[in-house]
């Protein structure tokens, strides 16, 4: 007699991350009560099963969702409102200004229901974001139903969010407490960089991080002037000044690491931190290329994030994985640097780890979350198909996604969103540019 299933998806292939290197053909991924009950070969699941639904994906692949590691969601709103800047212009004369003068409850809210449409349409289940007004990010993930992880931003300067490090942290930890019962919802602490909080509130935050087990989501060694600045300011540089404070542990998302050297990297690596590497970012700030490989060679789990669009300008987790592949082996000169199995991993089960939610998410296993991404390669320019992983990576986009589902409800039909309204999105980001393109 057949079991009962809520769910059955069949597959051209089925890429399920863990255990690695693996590409099944033709089988099928079960799911019960938003869990992955299953997963098999396609004939022995119909035999098996009696689902309430079922869905057959002759041309695609079926993966994880991905984890886009980090990102500002609401900053969607900016998008390519001031390009082609370095970093600390663009901030300080640019996106710090236009914050201070719009950034509202209602300015996150939609900020970051955009964006979570953004990134579902393109095989993002799970983000983990930075930004003030964490209760408005939290609302809009919810409404979007996605998974996300909320960072309680902690900076020392204050904005209408919050008066000084203290008020942040204050916050923050109301948000997380009025949220902690949301099944889609994580918490972070998030101090912003090592450059904008002091040494008082940095200890105060690996407090709460080691009572409350949170991550610890910071900017970290993103710029050369970065360093150069808190060698003057601190007689060190940030890992250290980090390390002596306790920070460097299994808790630490370090987001950039452009310019670790091996020593930094042996250190990230044997406390258990992990890095959030951006490379659109990173190259469109003129950041620089972090050595990938050797995080790779060392051992030090990564996982890939857009950033903000303001400085990206598109939450693509498609397109980070491409460039991260593509500029490892640029910068280490050798072609084998970062397979695209390697990098697929990045993008799910390493951005996964990053956020602890690995027992959860980030790849097929029995037992886990149905977070999960369906990938049609039946397009012309993705023809033939020799290695499915390796099309992901190299050839494929996010225009190819057709299926998301978070926890088993389906989030994108055939390319469109699930109970998200488009061109109510679209009009309330009209209303938002023409507001800030009147005062910027």
């Amino acid at each position: 007699m057949s079991a009962a299933a809520d769910l059955l998806i069949d597959a051209r292939w089925v890429i399920p991350i863990a255990p690695g290197g693996h590409v099944l053909e033709r089988h099928a991924v079960v799911v019960t009560n938003g869990r992955i009950a299953d997963l098999l070969p396609t004939i022995e699941a119909r035999k098996s099963y009696s689902p309430k639904h079922s869905i057959s994906l002759e041309s695609h692949v079926l993966m994880p969702g991905l984890v886009n590691l980090h990102t500002h969601a609401a900053m969607t709103l900016m998008r390519g409102l001031a390009d082609d800047l370095p970093l600390m212009e663009w901030l300080n004369q640019h996106i710090w200004p236009a914050e201070a003068k719009h950034v509202t409850p209602e300015f996150v809210y939609d900020g970051t229901l955009l964006a979570c449409a953004e990134m579902l349409k393109g095989g993002i289940t799970c983000f983990n974001d930075m930004y003030f007004y964490p209760e408005e990010t939290a609302r809009a993930a919810i409404e979007a139903g996605m998974r996300a992880m909320v960072g309680m931003i902690c900076i020392e300067f204050p904005t209408r969010y919050a008066a000084d490090a203290q008020d942040y942290l204050r916050k923050g930890l109301a948000t997380r407490d009025r949220y902690l019962s949301e099944p889609l919802l994580s918490f972070c602490l998030a101090p912003h960089a090592p450059y904008t909080v002091s040494d008082r509130s940095l200890e105060q935050i690996l407090t709460y991080a080691n009572e409350l087990d949170l991550p610890i989501h910071i900017h970290l060694h993103e710029t050369e002037d970065e360093i150069k600045e808190s060698l003057t300011r601190f007689g060190m540089r940030p890992v250290e000044r980090l390390r002596r404070l306790g920070l460097i542990c299994p808790n630490l998302i370090a987001v950039h690491a452009v310019h670790l050297d091996s020593a930094e990297i042996d250190l990230l690596a044997h406390h258990g931190a992990s890095v959030a590497h951006c490379p659109s970012s990173n190259l469109k700030l003129a950041s620089g290329i972090a050595p990938l490989a050797r995080f790779v060679e060392r051992g030090l789990n990564t996982g890939l994030g857009t950033d903000g669009t303001a400085s990206n300008n598109r939450l693509d987790v498609f397109e980070e994985m491409r460039l991260a592949a593509l500029l490892a082996k640029a910068e280490s000169n050798q072609a084998s640097s970062v397979p695209a199995q390697s990098a697929l991993h990045m993008a799910t089960l390493g951005g996964a780890r990053a956020l602890g939610l690995a027992d959860k998410i980030g790849s097929i296993e029995r037992g886990k979350l149905a977070d999960l991404c369906a990938v049609d390669l039946s397009n012309i320019a993705l023809t033939p198909v020799y290695h499915p992983a390796s099309h992901l990576v190299y050839a494929a986009g996010r225009n190819d996604v057709s299926h998301v589902w978070v926890e088993g409800r389906m989030r994108v039909d055939q390319g469109r969103l699930v109970d998200i309204d488009e061109e109510r999105l679209r009009a309330n980001a009209r209303a938002w540019q023409l507001r800030v393109a009147e005062q910027a």
